[in-house]
C-alpha cells in the first residue's frame, strides 16, 4: 500500500469511531465496508474467530464485542431493526489478523 492510501484508510477508520458506555468502539457494520467485505455473513465469521481468540486470552467477550441493535432504513423507506457488533480497540487487535486488506 502506498503511504497516502494508508493515511486515507487511517482517517476513515478514525472517522467512524463511536463511544459506547464511555469506551471507544467501532461498528462492525461500518468496518465491514471499510475493510472491503461485501457480505455481512463473511464478516461475522471473522468476528466470531476474533471472539474466540479474545476468550482464549482470558478476556470477557462481552466487554470487547458488545452486541447492539439499531434501526436502518430499507429500500421502501420503512425502517427495520438490525443487530450490530461494536468492537473495542482491544477487539480490533484480535480481529486484524483475520481481516484482508
Amino acid at each position: 500500500m502506498k503511504t497516502e492510501e494508508i493515511k486515507d484508510l487511517f482517517r476513515r477508520f478514525e472517522g467512524i469511531v463511536c463511544e459506547y458506555n464511555g469506551v471507544e468502539c467501532w461498528s462492525a457494520r461500518e468496518l465491514q465496508h471499510l475493510l472491503g467485505y461485501t457480505k455481512w455473513d463473511k464478516f461475522v465469521n471473522v468476528i466470531d474467530k476474533a471472539k474466540g481468540a479474545c476468550a482464549n486470552a482470558g478476556e470477557i467477550i462481552e466487554n470487547h464485542f458488545p452486541q447492539v441493535e439499531k434501526m436502518v432504513v430499507i429500500g421502501s423507506g420503512a425502517e427495520r431493526m438490525i443487530f450490530d457488533v461494536l468492537l473495542t480497540r482491544y477487539a480490533l487487535l484480535f480481529s486484524c489478523a483475520k481481516w484482508r486488506f
